[in-house]
């Protein structure tokens, strides 16, 4: 089981209000009592912050607000100590626009070499008022900003497909692909099991900058899954392969064509890639079981295990999400004001918790999910901080409501995520100290003891550690799914109760069961 870290929000051991790595190294007995199996950290590198970190100003230095190299390497050793290796984020798409590279690339005029590690482009019209492009920017908004000569005259051009400051690397220069696999032995000599490659479809360009929307076939559209981006991964995969113990490669790639995807999962190419499609369905038997069998059908034919998540630090939370009408997730539906049920999100998620960990295959978790933690969308005016709600026009609620700083205790000023008292980056909602990882402990019947017994359970259950998997005949609205021999997952997503299959025994279930009934919106574990 691998569980995502997004530091700023973990646990602040210096009580400035900002999660660092020594409040990481402090809480490791939770996780490894969680039964986590590796870390994986959204970035920790030094940053404006611009986009949550994943705008890098340098890869070789932690941001002070997190700690310092020194820090890094002693968290490494200190998980691996328990058992639990560390994968880091690597973001090789684009930079910040703080990175020595950029700025020596404003200073020189166009046509320098300094400016060919980026796409600097001469606007269109006779005076260049015009973007080189139409492309879309993923945060919304167009994705060229315009520079200014030293005399304060309109420049040239440059490309960022997320925020303006970040703009996009060329692939195509050799500094770029050299500073990256340099960034790999870095980190990997350090003791980093892996690296979470972000936006990783997204390196190559067209350099011929034509429209989306024009013809164009597999492979060869203007800035997304271009064939040549599979060269870097296989460079990639050869310095993996180098050490001693071969270090991991995970993508995370968004695309809808299963095809286009496995190519990532080549045997000379990534090790894994999340499986944003199951993430974002409803919850709804048809269609969560059309996305197990897309997944499971199209990781047949690599030695990649598919992955298994129910949200990271883009995605509305579980509880909050599942308690909706429309259950699914969408970057473009985001909107303030979507009403939901939390008791009703709480029990689907419970579910759902119980019906990856039983999926065949790597289980990603996102930090807090396993505290029930529900999506914060009442921030008060001013503090919001993610770029996708700027650059919505303040349309899209963004993506601050997952990243608030951890509850840790029941009471306290900042429920434990420090010990100083000192205001949390994002402020904590009224109330967040119920669902701390103290408070829940020692319930039972609590969202953290579901978490530990279903994990406990996927280590040593003989079943579900393997890859076998069958699905069982269940009446309409019921998921049921084999594992070996002798265990067999069932979620009820029908508004009625449903009859449970001949059992020997009840290994864990998300909701008390109704005698031989399965209730609505609950999943089991059965002996069969």
């Amino acid at each position: 089981m691998i569980y995502q870290v997004y530091p700023r929000s973990f646990a602040d051991a210096d009580g400035d209000g900002t999660g660092d790595l020594a409040g990481v190294r402090a809480r490791l007995p939770h996780l490894a009592e969680l039964g986590v199996d590796a870390l994986w950290f959204t970035p920790w590198y030094r940053s404006p912050q611009a986009d949550g970190g994943y705008d890098v100003a340098d890869y070789r230095e932690i941001d002070p607000a997190f700690g310092t190299l020194a820090d890094a390497e002693a968290l490494i050793a200190d998980a691996l100590a328990l058992g639990i290796r560390t994968i880091v984020d690597i973001v090789p798409n684009h930079i910040s626009s703080q990175h020595s590279w950029f700025q020596e690339a404003l200073a020189a005029a166009p046509g320098d070499p300094a400016r060919e590690r980026f796409w600097f482009h001469d606007g269109k019209g006779e005076d260049g008022a015009q973007i080189p492009t139409g492309w879309t920017s993923s945060f919304g908004g167009q994705t060229w900003t315009r520079t200014a000569a030293p005399d304060g005259a309109p420049g040239q051009w440059y490309l960022h497909m997320f925020t303006p400051e970040q703009p996009d690397l060329n692939w195509n220069h050799p500094d770029v692909a050299a500073e990256h696999e340099a960034v790999l032995r870095f980190w990997y000599d350090r003791g980093v099991a892996g690296v979470r490659i972000d936006s990783a479809s997204m390196l190559a360009k067209d350099p011929e900058l034509p429209e989306v929307g024009e013809d164009h076939g597999p492979g060869a559209h203007p800035h997304n899954d271009r064939d040549e981006v599979h060269d870097v991964y296989r460079r990639w995969r050869k310095i993996a392969d180098s050490y001693e113990e071969p270090r991991l490669l995970v993508g995370e790639v968004w695309l809808a064509d299963n095809d286009r995807f496995v190519r990532y999962l080549r045997d000379d190419e990534m090790h894994m890639a999340f499986n944003f499609d199951f993430m974002t369905r409803p919850w709804d038997a048809e269609s969560l079981a059309a996305s197990i069998r897309d997944t499971l059908d199209s990781h047949a034919g690599v030695s990649a295990p598919p992955s298994w998540v129910l949200s990271n630090h883009d995605v509305t939370r579980p509880v909050t999400r599942y308690g909706r009408e429309d259950s699914s997730f969408s970057f473009a539906a985001k909107r303030f004001g979507t009403p939901t049920d939390l008791g009703l999100g709480a029990r689907r998620a419970r579910a759902a918790a119980l019906l990856t960990a039983a999926l065949p295959g790597v289980l990603y978790i996102y930090q807090g999910d396993e505290l029930g933690l529900p999506e914060v969308e009442d921030f008060p005016e001013g503090v919001r901080e993610d770029p996708m709600h700027f650059r919505s026009g303040g349309v899209d609620p963004g993506r601050d409501g997952c990243r608030v700083p951890l509850p840790w205790t029941a009471e306290g000023p900042t429920a434990g995520f420090n010990s100083g008292g000192a205001a949390t980056w994002l402020p904590q909602p009224e109330g967040w100290g119920a669902y701390a990882a103290e408070a829940q402990a020692d319930d039972p019947d609590s969202f953290l003891t579901l978490y530990r017994r279903a994990i406990r359970l996927r280590r040593s259950e003989p079943a579900l550690r393997g890859d076998a998997f069958a699905w069982t005949d269940t009446e309409p609205g019921v998921l049921a799914f084999r594992r070996g021999e002798d265990l067999t997952c069932v979620v009820n997503f029908a508004d009625a109760p449903a009859a449970l299959p001949d059992h020997t025994e009840v290994l864990l279930a998300s909701a008390p069961l109704d005698g031989v009934l399965l209730p609505s919106d609950t999943a089991v574990w059965l002996r069969t």
